[in-house]
């Protein structure tokens, strides 16, 4: 039996306080993020971690004695005159061997050293073009699959799985021993919690995730960008969004150097809490299965929806 309970407000998430009760880390660390999306906190922000401290020096050796350094000069040189002298394979393999290494060695250090056109390009963009390259990726992704590990204001970590289908539907599963799921389907956000078979509806325009869920967005238009900067490895873009309910959210997107893949995205909500979820193994463009995001409001259509769905899968 799945309940039904239509949310405007976000003391309506006193409901899922009370399915969250028992002292589970998995499930705080669920209520964590949808206290982001719907503005609601119960625990202090932690106290940044001190850094460490910087390695220390290592002491420089004692200069050599003068007399020590004219006998090495004088062993080098015997050495070096030792192997000029002609009529040896073993020395002239050994210059030929050097003169062949010298070219890939200097090869090696190039590729390594030099930045890729792209990430120089980005490093040195103006604002309004990495703006335009992040537009470019959510509106030319249709699908987005993938895992994460969500890092709660108290600092604990859960995983779990992760699928966008644009427009509008949204699907996190959350590793055991959470037993909920957050779904949307284009027009509600569900939270279910598996084992009690029960679900809370809101609204979809209440969450700061616009920019994984709308067909089209350009983030200067639809949000407030406040800062764009190249952090080391990567981009960062600072945005925030005033329509979400309680006040304003703070988001900050992650790319990668080059701005090929999201990284991680960050939500501050409108009480000064930071939920982080971190991004990996991300493929645009996969096929997903559209039941996945399938949401039972309780009409008759919906339950015999869900009868067929639970039949094919």
């Amino acid at each position: 039996m799945i309940g039904r309970r239509h949310s405007l407000l976000a003391g309506s998430l006193l409901v899922l306080a009370g399915m969250l009760a028992e002292p589970r880390p998995a499930a705080a660390q669920v209520s964590s993020f949808l206290d982001n999306l719907f503005g609601r906190k119960e625990q202090p922000a932690p106290e940044p971690a001190p850094q460490a401290a910087p390695p220390a020096a290592k002491p420089k050796p004692a200069p050599k004695p003068q007399a020590a350094k004219e006998r090495d000069g004088k062993e080098k040189d015997g050495k070096e005159k030792a192997a000029e002298k002609p009529g040896s394979e073993k020395t002239g393999s050994a210059k030929a061997g050097a003169k062949a290494s010298e070219k890939p060695a200097e090869a090696k250090v190039a590729a390594v050293g030099a930045p890729t056109a792209a990430a120089a390009t980005f490093a040195d963009a103006d604002p309004a073009t990495i703006l335009a390259q992040a537009n470019g990726y959510f509106n030319g992704m249709t699908t987005l699959t993938g895992t994460f590990v969500q890092i709660g204001a108290d600092g604990r970590r859960i995983g779990g799985k992760l699928t966008v289908a644009k427009p509008g539907r949204l699907r996190f599963d959350y590793d055991e021993p959470s037993p909920l799921q957050v779904v949307a389907d284009g027009t509600s956000v569900a939270v279910r919690d598996r084992k009690l078979s029960t679900q809370d509806l809101y609204f979809i325009a209440q969450t700061p995730l616009k920019f994984l869920l709308r067909e089209k967005i350009d983030l200067a238009r639809d949000l407030s960008v406040t800062d764009v900067s190249n952090d080391p490895g990567g981009v960062r873009i600072s945005l925030e969004d005033r329509s979400t309910l309680g006040g304003t959210s703070k988001i900050q997107l992650f790319f990668d150097a080059e701005m090929r893949t999201l990284s991680q995205w960050r939500i501050t909500d409108p009480q000064g809490y930071l939920t982080t979820v971190q991004l990996a193994n991300l493929q645009r463009g996969k096929t997903v299965d559209a039941a996945m995001f399938f949401i039972n409001y309780g009409r008759s259509e919906d339950r015999a929806m869900q009868q067929q769905i639970q039949q094919q899968h």
